[in-house]
């Protein structure tokens, strides 16, 4: 697990990246942007529980293709989970904050997850952990808003125009980040160029 001592501000920026892509980069550096942070923390998980089907790519190429997108040196890629055999963001999320108690941590997502937040396992208790940062993607702008997350967490919504607060607030908190956007996706990326079996 990275270093992060007391008061520094770090994104946690997780997924299964497979494979990473522009779009990630740009939730990435719309967050270190917008939140003022002083990292972010590029999570390669090394499955994701809610995506049926094919496994992902080995978790040594999915690393390394992050890495050689994320050219800021305030972004650090870094697959810790899997050394703590860690599958749930919400235990993830517990070993951060047991480990690391003194920064000021924001969970950084695609509004595209948003949208099923409320799928994940104890996503309550990750929104009453974390601050969260929603960062716009193509065609999942007007739908997460609505979700039931969205709903449920509605009175914890910081205005945009604040966002750079959202890393020192008490959770429940969470604000939603316009910005560049790209139309990449991993599902399509996969879909164009398959692993051979």
């Amino acid at each position: 697990m990275p270093p992060a001592p007391a008061g520094l501000r770090v994104g946690l920026f997780g997924g299964s990246f497979d494979p990473p892509h522009e779009g990630h980069l740009l939730v990435a550096e719309t967050a270190l942007r917008r939140l003022r942070l002083d990292r972010l923390w590029w999570i390669v998980s090394p499955g994701n529980p809610l995506k049926a089907g094919r496994p992902p790519a080995p978790l040594a190429d999915r690393l390394a293709l992050c890495r050689r997108l994320a050219e800021d040196r305030r972004i650090v890629v870094t697959a810790f989970e899997a050394s703590h055999d860690v599958r749930y963001t919400a235990d993830m999320v517990d070993l951060v904050l047991t480990h690391r108690p003194a920064a000021r941590f924001v969970w950084v997502m695609g509004a595209d997850n948003l949208a099923t937040f409320h799928r994940w396992q104890s996503w309550r208790a990750i929104a009453a952990r974390l601050p969260i940062a929603v960062v716009d993607r193509p065609g999942a702008t007007l739908a997460p808003l609505s979700s039931p997350a969205a709903r449920t967490l509605a009175a914890a919504r910081l205005p945009e125009a604040d966002a750079r607060l959202l890393p020192a607030l008490a959770p429940p908190a969470w604000t939603f980040l316009h910005g560049r956007r790209s139309a990449l996706s991993s599902t399509r990326l996969r879909e164009a160029a398959p692993r051979s079996s």
